[in-house]
């Protein structure tokens, strides 16, 4: 998880790990690849899903061929055959997709637009899922569902390095923690840490922890 204040750069990090942006100095080391000057496309042949904030899902286009799209680097290597198969895995992830799946993603509800985003992310099959502020702008019911989501691609192998404002709640679902202050990493360490740290609390947790999340 990597957690910091407006600005701080955490949306243009996950934009330059995925190659939506090129670093001006460095490289981004991903399986052992350096993939800095990789195009979005190969970087997603490699593993690596982004799903970027406020959704992005493509509107004129069915819940169904969202998902389909997601797969697109993978039908050669594939087949129609197993991708089909993993929407129905998909499905058996979020439920309400499945209702969904043959209307238009453009009239879906936020929530809803939001789990299709996750969905058609996990639909190239990443080694690596960055998630950009998934619970931006969601009812606190639809934030625990999407929570309970992402805790449960934890628990299925897949590694995420989420980005979110909700730092609590991020902090809870995380292995280890990131903050980050103007480009830079100011604090790292386990999760569990990071969140009993007096000086993270008031910064970032609105105070004291209680235990109550």
């Amino acid at each position: 998880t990597l957690i910091g204040a407006n600005g701080a750069g955490k949306t243009t990090l996950l934009n330059t790990i995925s190659g939506m942006l090129h670093p001006k100095n460095g490289d981004v080391v991903f399986d052992s690849k350096k993939i800095s000057r990789m195009r979005a496309e190969q970087i997603v042949r490699l593993g690596m899903s982004h799903v970027p904030e406020r959704r992005q899902v493509f509107g004129s286009l069915t819940v169904l061929e969202n998902l389909t799209l997601g797969a697109y680097c993978r039908v050669s290597r594939d087949g129609w055959k197993a991708i089909y198969q993993d929407i129905e895995k998909v499905f058996g992830l979020f439920a309400i997709l499945e209702k969904r799946k043959e209307q238009l993603a453009g009239t879906l509800s936020g929530g809803e637009q939001q789990m299709l985003a996750v969905a058609r992310g996990l639909m190239a099959k990443p080694k690596l899922m960055l998630l950009d502020e998934p619970s931006l702008g969601l009812a606190p019911l639809i934030v625990q569902e999407i929570f309970r989501i992402i805790t449960e691609l934890r628990k299925s192998g897949t590694t995420i390095l989420l980005v979110e404002q909700n730092a609590r709640a991020a902090l809870r679902v995380a292995d280890r923690g990131y903050v980050l202050e103007n480009g830079h990493v100011v604090m790292s360490g386990k999760a569990a840490e990071l969140t009993a740290d007096e000086q993270l609390q008031k910064a970032y947790l609105g105070g004291r922890s209680n235990g109550k999340g």
